[in-house]
């Protein structure tokens, strides 16, 4: 039993911190680092980039639509050509942290609103993919972390590139196997022992239980803990101190 653990980190903005990213980061194996849009701006990428060169910690970005201040989690409608244009112009922006440091961005992940916006729409999926194969230039793209079943995924196998699935420890699930919305009560999964059981739930049986009480497949390569909740650090600790007494071993997919 092999799994990647990752978390969004670098969501803060100049005196506005929000994750605990030194904690988080001798926790995680994969790194999603906001890139500026939703959260994040130079000075805390080029840290967090650092940081997790420092400890071994894989590097994602962490692409969003260009909505500071809703955190990224607000609908909006991008022409694909500029959507495109604007993920790569993230991508790029953390490499260049991330090879300062020593590293190299590895994946790509969506946040927020444009997550949840390509698991069903096949053209702003496409644009997320057209914008990771802009910014691989010559040397190709990158993998893309995403939801099983999704359209961003389907979207990057079309492309040749490597489609990674996630599960998320820390959220409620429908029983068609997407999120709940986050406007929805119980969406968001606040008792550590729920947590802990829908990650070991993952990570050794490929499922989880939906918030109808049915079981479905959650079949992932990597497991997702928000590092924006309340005592998500100390969260992050457990989950993987429990992962790795179930004997399941934390490995970055990247």
């Amino acid at each position: 039993m092999v799994i990647d653990l990752n978390a969004d980190l670098g969501e803060g903005f100049g005196r506005w911190t929000l994750t605990d990213d030194d904690a988080l980061l001798s926790v995680v194996t994969s790194a999603n680092v906001a890139c500026g849009f939703h959260a994040g701006d130079p000075v805390t990428m080029r840290r967090v980039c650092a940081l997790a060169a420092e400890r071994g910690v894989r590097i994602g970005a962490q692409v969003s639509y260009r909505d500071l201040a809703g955190f990224g989690r607000r609908a909006m409608d991008v022409p694909p050509d500029e959507l495109a244009a604007e993920v790569a112009y993230q991508i790029g922006a953390l490499d260049v942290f991330a090879r300062a440091a020593g590293s190299r961005v590895s994946y790509v992940k969506p946040h927020g609103a444009l997550y949840n916006r390509t698991v069903g729409d096949a053209a702003q999926a496409a644009a997320v993919v057209a914008g990771v194969l802009l910014a691989g230039g010559p040397d190709g793209g990158l993998p893309v972390l995403g939801l099983p079943g999704s359209e961003l995924l389907a979207a990057a196998e079309k492309a040749g590139l490597t489609a990674v699935a996630e599960a998320f420890a820390d959220r409620a699930y429908t029983e068609r196997g997407t999120l709940v919305p986050r406007g929805e009560a119980g969406a968001v999964l606040e008792d550590a022992d729920a947590v802990v059981a829908q990650a070991l739930a993952v990570a050794r049986d490929g499922q989880v239980v939906a918030a109808g009480g049915r079981r479905i497949a959650a079949g992932a390569r990597s497991l997702c803990l928000h590092g924006d909740t309340p005592g998500a650090a100390d969260l992050a600790r457990r989950v993987r101190r429990e992962l790795q007494d179930a004997g399941v071993s934390l490995r970055p997919f990247a």
